[in-house]
């Protein structure tokens, strides 16, 4: 997720790295966790709803500039996500067991370096949306926004992830405005889908951290949910499942595109097994597990205009 402690502890290769960097660069270490560059898991997250939506809308061959502004932008933002939320979270997270080490709660970063930070990396972002077109410039208007909002959302609503979901999800609008400069209605659903997915995952990531936020007054879907969480999101990802599939005829989607929904479904009943008992370490391995249905997806996607193309050239 966009600003998610997540991953395994460090491995030794990037404790090996890390102590290299450190030793070349002092000072350097506590930016790149706060950037979350140790734990990749919310970067692949931002990414794969943005792969979907660029590969349907440049059918499939997508140009090279749009997929470097893309995956590039995804990242910035995602590492701005972090920061803005760890800044805004400085002063409660040396209260939970699992955020207190963090460089921000920990005093290893300044508040106003970490502030000075998110803005050259919303610069960094903007200079790439520059590259596209004024629809797209004006929507990552909007994603800056809904980036920056989501942080303190969890002070007023119990809803924060969908706040969230509507960040992760913008990359579809802004996607098929760079490619085609337009915004075809069944967008929407796909939009729609991956706010529901985001909501989904991200509440597996809240359960982890549940009684913590209760006793510090953090409010979460997994909090709202209550003794529901599994039978609400297994609700919402059946829903995520009928908009894929509803989404086949709107894009000339064939078997291959149906095949990797079916995957995708087996892959969310999986994650409500893992959560059956809410172990947190299961919940979080359930969070983590997205990653590999937002995979799936994209492979569908892409073999499927591959498969296009191979017939057209027939």
């Amino acid at each position: 997720m966009l600003c998610a402690n997540a991953g395994p502890r460090s491995p030794l290769t990037f404790m090996t790295a890390s102590a290299t960097l450190e030793a070349r660069l002092p000072g350097i270490l506590p930016y790149i966790k706060l950037m979350r560059l140790d734990r990749p898991i919310g970067t692949y997250l931002v990414l794969w709803p943005a792969l979907w939506s660029l590969w349907i809308a440049s059918e499939g061959v997508p140009h090279w500039s749009a997929l470097l502004i893309f995956v590039c932008g995804g990242f910035l933002m995602r590492s701005a996500g972090c920061v803005i939320n760890d800044w805004a979270d400085r002063d409660i997270d040396g209260d939970v067991e699992r955020t207190r080490n963090r460089p921000l709660a920990s005093g290893q970063v300044p508040p106003q370096h970490a502030l000075i930070l998110f803005v050259a990396l919303l610069i960094l972002a903007f200079i790439l949306v520059l590259l596209t077109n004024l629809k797209t410039i004006l929507l990552s208007l909007g994603a800056v926004a809904l980036a920056s909002a989501y942080p303190f959302m969890k002070r007023y609503t119990y809803m924060p992830q969908a706040v969230l979901g509507a960040a992760f999800a913008w990359s579809v609008p802004m996607a098929f405005t760079a490619v085609s400069d337009t915004f075809p209605k069944h967008i929407w659903t796909l939009y729609m889908a991956i706010v529901l997915w985001t909501i989904v995952y991200d509440t597996f990531y809240a359960m982890v951290d549940r009684e913590d936020d209760i006793r510090i007054g953090v409010k979460s879907t997994a909090i709202l949910f209550g003794e529901m969480d599994r039978h609400i999101t297994s609700a919402l990802q059946i829903i995520v499942i009928f908009a894929l599939f509803m989404l086949g005829p709107s894009f000339s989607f064939g078997w291959a595109y149906y095949l990797s929904v079916v995957i995708a479904a087996t892959l969310f009943a999986y994650q409500q097994y893992l959560i059956r008992d809410r172990d947190p370490e299961a919940c979080f391995r359930a969070f983590m597990h997205n990653n590999w249905v937002g995979m799936v997806v994209f492979i569908g996607i892409a073999i499927d205009f591959a498969l296009r193309s191979s017939t057209a050239a027939h």
